[in-house]
């Protein structure tokens, strides 16, 4: 009977090890003193709390960082993924190509060597679809590696879709936020860093 009780509590701990809700309590008669906070207690166990796939308008910050003239400046690799649309090892010819992303017009017909990419709308609809609050749930959610994406990197997906349709534009050409610092545009299964021309 002692076998089976204390089998059952070891399945009962590992399940709820296994949720993140194991809670440990420290006992008030031998440590009286708050432990500092370190960076590890910063970062939540549960890493489903680090992203949320609500979708909502752009917020002011990302709204000011987000719009302007883009220009397409460097490769930086391949999704975890098989694309058979995605040029290996160079990716799409987007090199020096621009895209036009105005509260009020947005325009991808810069990108000159891709006649399915090219789209101009006015009026557009953003929308942030996915927050990852690190660098983990970023890489879980979109199996996507961004060179010096941090653990504390917040990654804002946007979406633009057309105000006549609510359609969004395919799914080949995706756009992350991270930090209001970095725009990464991903095109198939291709990821490029974007340098801001002009607001």
């Amino acid at each position: 009977m002692k076998k089976i009780l204390l089998a059952c509590i070891m399945i009962m701990m590992m399940l709820a090890s296994a949720c993140g809700n194991v809670e440990t309590t420290s006992n008030p008669n031998t440590s009286s003193e708050p432990k500092p906070a370190t960076e590890e207690s910063i970062i939540p166990k549960n890493t489903a709390d680090c992203l949320n796939t609500e979708v909502i308008n752009l917020d002011s910050e990302t709204e000011k960082y987000f719009y302007g003239t883009w220009k397409v400046e460097k490769l930086l690799g391949f999704a975890n993924s098989y694309n058979d649309a995605s040029e290996y090892p160079t990716g799409q010819k987007f090199i020096g190509d621009e895209i036009i992303i105005k509260k009020d017009f947005f325009s991808s017909k810069g990108l000159k060597n891709y006649k399915e990419y090219q789209y101009e709308l006015k009026n557009p609809i953003y929308k942030i679809t996915a927050t990852c609050y690190n660098s983990d749930s970023f890489y879980r959610l979109y199996k996507i590696d961004i060179p010096d994406l941090n653990i504390n990197d917040v990654v804002k997906a946007v979406d633009i879709s057309d105000i006549s349709t609510k359609l969004s534009i395919p799914v080949s050409v995706s756009f992350f936020v991270v930090n209001n610092g970095r725009l990464i545009l991903l095109s198939e299964a291709t990821i490029f860093e974007l340098e801001k021309m002009t607001d």
